[in-house]
């Protein structure tokens, strides 16, 4: 699909429109966000209120904040206690298929870079479930890489359906569609969407997304919205930090998360919060560099706004870091991940999506989780 001569705000057809104003407000936030101009004094102040508004958000998130990261973290680990005690969600991503139409300048799956490509029949993703189950998995996370044509809606939903015998919570991480198509997911057994972004900048938007289904920026927007209208449990929220500013990244990811929240009051709200990394096809340079104590800033800060949301740390973190930030501020950890196509049950049959930081296994995640006094939760059913 060949759309780059069309400007990212412009919708392809058969994508629905919505009736929802979030994404101006979004989006005139955004573009106000100067992180320098706030000071010490300004961050000292949001710490010193009992609830995080969205302006003690915004100072929370500048470089004036760093240096009160311990005091941040104190009262993250104090709030993410007082909501979800020591438990920590446990999850594994499947990918049954890495065809994609989209053409992003960051991603392995992209449509222009030569990669083994693969779809895994419905017996091959059941072989994967009863492999992943048998480890002892009770959520899971299906992907599949951005084409319709090649991993259409009714082969979603029968992979869905039969994840429904294996698993008590189900979550998917696909291309965007429209409220219908979310409402025949969740009948068929999905509890929960991820959308990311990637950027809120536009200008960059329109860069890394050169053609295809993803270039279109308010389709992707409103994905969160559709799935609720379709009837999801929950949203996943993120940027990809290091594709842009990842301040005024992660200030349009808690502003979005916000304004959705409140529209939607039952919904169930996380952030995730992935770096860029190197992939196979790409030439290993990172656009805006983002260090662990930045990321664990934007961390702390989505927890002290929104104290009740989950926040995922994926594998694309070290080992060191993803301890560090388990029950301090982040509610869910993926263990035994495998990013290119199935894997579970056998050899991938594809390159990886990205590499990964931390390999290890469920059981070594299980170890370390016990070993820090938490409590590794198999099934959410009662948030993200």
């Amino acid at each position: 699909m060949d759309n780059r001569n069309m400007t990212v705000m412009e919708y392809l057809p058969d994508m629905q429109v919505i009736d929802s104003l979030i994404m101006d407000e979004v989006m005139n936030a955004y573009d106000a966000y100067d992180y320098n101009a706030y000071t010490a004094s300004d961050v000292a102040a949001a710490l010193s209120h009992e609830q995080i508004s969205m302006a003690d958000f915004a100072a929370l998130l500048s470089p004036a904040a760093q240096p009160f990261i311990e005091q941040m973290a104190a009262r993250a680990k104090s709030e993410t206690y007082k909501h979800f005690g020591n438990a920590v969600g446990v999850y594994t991503p499947l990918y049954i298929a890495n065809y994609c139409e989209n053409h992003c300048v960051y991603c392995g799956f992209n449509c222009k870079n030569k990669i083994h490509r693969a779809v895994l029949s419905h017996e091959e993703v059941e072989a994967e479930y009863r492999s992943i189950a048998a480890d002892g998995y009770k959520e899971i996370l299906i992907l599949t890489g951005e084409s319709r044509a090649k991993s259409s809606v009714e082969y979603i939903g029968k992979s869905l359906e039969i994840a429904s015998k294996y698993f008590s919570t189900v979550g998917i991480e696909i291309y965007p569609v429209n409220a219908d198509e979310y409402a025949y997911f969740h009948k068929c057994g999905a509890d929960y969407v991820s959308v990311y972004q990637e950027t809120y900048n536009k200008t960059t938007y329109s860069e890394q997304h050169l053609s295809g289904s993803k270039r279109v920026f308010p389709y992707r927007f409103y994905a969160q919205e559709r799935a609720l209208i379709g009837g999801m449990r929950g949203v996943c929220f993120g940027a990809l930090l290091g594709l842009d500013d990842f301040r005024k990244d992660a200030f349009a990811v808690g502003s979005h998360a916000v304004l959705v929240q409140k529209k939607y009051p039952h919904a169930e709200i996380s952030f995730s919060t992935p770096r860029i990394r190197p992939f196979v096809g790409g030439d290993d340079k990172i656009p805006c560099g983002v260090n662990e104590r930045q990321l664990l800033g934007v961390m702390l800060a989505y927890r002290l706004l929104m104290p009740f949301a989950g926040i995922n740390i994926s594998t694309r973190e070290s080992a060191n870091f993803r301890d560090g930030v388990i029950g301090m501020c982040a509610t869910k950890i993926s263990a035994g991940s495998q990013v290119g196509v199935g894997g579970h049950d056998g050899d991938s049959k594809s390159e990886n999506q990205f590499e990964l930081a931390d390999e290890r296994t469920l059981s070594e995640i299980d170890k370390m989780l016990r070993k820090k006094g938490m409590q590794p939760i198999f099934t959410d059913s009662s948030y993200l």
